[in-house]
C-alpha cells in the first residue's frame, strides 16, 4: 500500500466527514471497502465477532451509566443549587460569577463526564443572572464554553472511556490521571479571570454574604462532592471497577435527587431517553472505529507508520508538537469523538514506540479534544453556549471570549509534556 496511499485514504475520510456524512457510516464504509479490497470475504465474516466483542466490552457499560448520572443531577435540580452555593464562596473574588462558572463546571464535570452537558447545564443556570447583573458578554460566554471543556478531563470522562477502549488501557488509571491536570487547569482559568479583571479596572464582585449564610448554602454542595468521592474513591482504592462505581453513582444520585431535589417518574423517563440516545450514538461510532481498526491492522498500517517514524529519527518532543498542530487543525473541522476514533488507532502505536507513557498520552489526547470543543467553526461548546443565550447575538461573542482559554490550553499542554508527573503520579500510586 505505502504511506502515500494511506495518506490519501485518510484525507478522503476527512473530506467525507466534512461533507456531513455521519461518523459511524464513514468509518464503517472506509473499513469495509479497504478490508474487502485487501482481505476479501473473510473481512465480512470477521465483522460479527468484532461487533459482538465491542458491544460485549464490560468497560463500555460505564458510558451510559455516567451519562445517566449527569442527567439525574441536572434534571433533579441539584446542579442549579450547586451553582448558587459556589457563587456564595467565590463571588467575592475579582471577576465575581465568572469564577462561579469555572468552579461549577469543575464540580459538575466531576460527576458527569460530558463537556457538552457541563456547558449546557452551568450555562442555563448562570447566563440569565450574569446578563442581569451586567457582566461583559464575551467574557461570560467564553468562561462557560471553556469551563465546559473540563467535563472530558476531570473524571469520570466519556472521552477517557473511549480512549481506554480503543487502546486497551486501564480506564481507572486514565480517570485518576485526569484529576490533578483538571484541578490545575481550572486554577489556570481562574487565574486568567483574576488577571483580566484587574487589567480591565472594572473587576466585578458579588455581594458579601455572612459566614453563616455561606454554611447554610453549602449543604447543596454535599451531593456532588459525595458522589465524586464515592465514585473516584472506590476506583482509586481498587474497591470497584469504573462500571461498578458508575452504577453506584447512579443509585446515589437517584437517592439524593429524591431526597433533596425535584424528582418524579417523568423526570426519570426523560433521563433514560436522553441516556439511550447519546449511548446509541457513541456505541455506533466505537463499533465503526473497531471495524476500521481491523482493516488497519490487516494492512499493517500502524506498523508501517511506526517504522517510517523510526527511520527518519523523529524524537518524542517533535512528535508531540507535531500532533498538537495536527489536532488544532483537525479540531476546527471535526467534533471530538470523530477526531478521536479516526486518529487514535494511527498515532497511538507511534507514541508507544517512542516510549511515551500510554496513560499520559490519554490525558494529552483529551486536552487536544478540549481545544477542539472551543475552536471554530465546529467547536461544539461554542454552539451549545450560543444556543443558551436568548438575545440572538452573533457567535463571534463566544469566539472572542474563548480565545484566551485556547491559548491557556495550548500552554498547559506544553507544560504537561515537560512535567509529565502531573498526570502519571496518581495512577502510579493506585493499588
Amino acid at each position: 500500500m505505502g504511506i502515500p496511499v494511506i495518506s490519501v485514504a485518510f484525507l478522503i475520510s476527512l473530506a467525507v466527514l466534512l461533507v456531513g456524512i455521519p461518523v459511524a457510516v464513514t468509518l464503517t464504509a472506509v473499513g469495509m471497502l479497504g478490508g474487502l479490497t485487501v482481505i476479501g470475504l473473510p473481512m465480512v465474516e470477521s465483522l460479527g465477532s468484532v461487533v459482538w466483542g465491542v458491544q460485549n466490552d464490560y468497560a463500555l457499560t460505564a458510558i451510559p451509566l455516567f451519562i445517566l448520572l449527569g442527567e439525574l443531577l441536572l434534571r433533579s435540580g441539584l446542579a442549579d443549587r450547586m451553582y448558587v452555593a459556589l457563587s456564595a464562596w467565590v463571588g467575592r473574588l475579582p471577576g465575581g460569577l465568572l469564577h462561579a462558572n469555572m468552579t461549577a463546571c469543575t464540580l459538575f464535570a466531576a460527576t458527569c463526564g460530558s463537556s457538552v452537558a457541563t456547558a449546557a447545564t452551568v450555562g442555563t443556570v448562570a447566563l440569565p443572572t450574569m446578563r442581569e447583573r451586567g457582566y461583559p458578554l464575551p467574557a461570560t460566554l467564553g468562561s462557560l464554553a471553556a469551563g465546559g471543556t473540563l467535563g472530558i478531563l476531570i473524571p469520570p470522562s466519556v472521552a477517557m472511556l473511549v480512549y481506554g477502549s480503543i487502546t486497551n488501557n486501564s480506564v481507572g488509571k486514565l480517570f485518576i490521571a485526569g484529576v490533578i491536570p483538571g484541578i490545575l487547569l481550572t486554577l489556570c482559568f481562574m487565574a486568567w479571570i483574576l488577571l483580566s479583571s484587574w487589567r480591565s479596572g472594572g473587576a466585578q464582585v458579588e455581594v458579601r454574604l455572612s459566614f453563616i449564610d455561606k454554611l447554610r448554602l453549602s449543604k447543596d454542595l454535599v451531593p456532588p462532592f459525595l458522589i465524586f468521592g464515592c465514585v473516584m474513591g472506590s476506583i482509586y482504592t481498587g474497591l470497584a471497577t469504573p462500571t461498578e462505581s458508575a452504577a453506584f453513582g447512579v443509585l446515589l444520585a437517584t437517592a439524593l435527587g429524591a431526597a433533596f431535589g425535584k424528582f418524579n417518574l417523568s423526570i426519570l423517563h426523560h433521563c433514560f431517553r436522553q441516556t439511550a440516545s447519546l449511548t446509541g450514538m457513541i456505541a455506533l461510532i466505537i463499533v465503526a472505529a473497531f471495524v476500521l481498526n481491523v482493516t488497519l491492522n490487516a494492512l499493517n498500517i500502524p506498523q508501517m507508520l511506526t517504522t517510517a517514524v523510526a527511520s527518519i529519527g523523529v524524537t518524542p518532543t517533535t512528535f508531540i508538537f507535531t500532533l498538537i498542530a495536527l489536532y488544532v487543525v483537525l479540531g476546527m473541522f471535526l467534533e471530538v469523538l470523530s477526531m478521536q476514533v479516526t486518529t487514535i488507532p494511527v498515532v497511538y502505536p507511534i507514541a508507544i514506540s517512542l516510549g511515551i507513557d500510554p496513560i499520559w498520552f490519554g490525558v494529552f489526547i483529551v486536552l487536544m479534544s478540549e481545544i477542539a470543543l472551543i475552536t471554530p467553526p465546529v467547536g461544539m461548546n461554542l454552539y451549545v453556549v450560543q444556543g443558551i443565550r436568548k438575545d440572538g447575538g452573533p457567535i463571534g461573542d463566544v469566539i472572542n471570549g474563548v480565545i484566551p482559554y485556547v491559548v491557556i490550553l495550548l500552554l498547559f499542554t506544553v507544560f504537561l509534556w515537560y512535567l509529565p508527573e502531573i498526570a502519571t503520579w496518581l495512577p502510579q500510586k493506585m493499588s
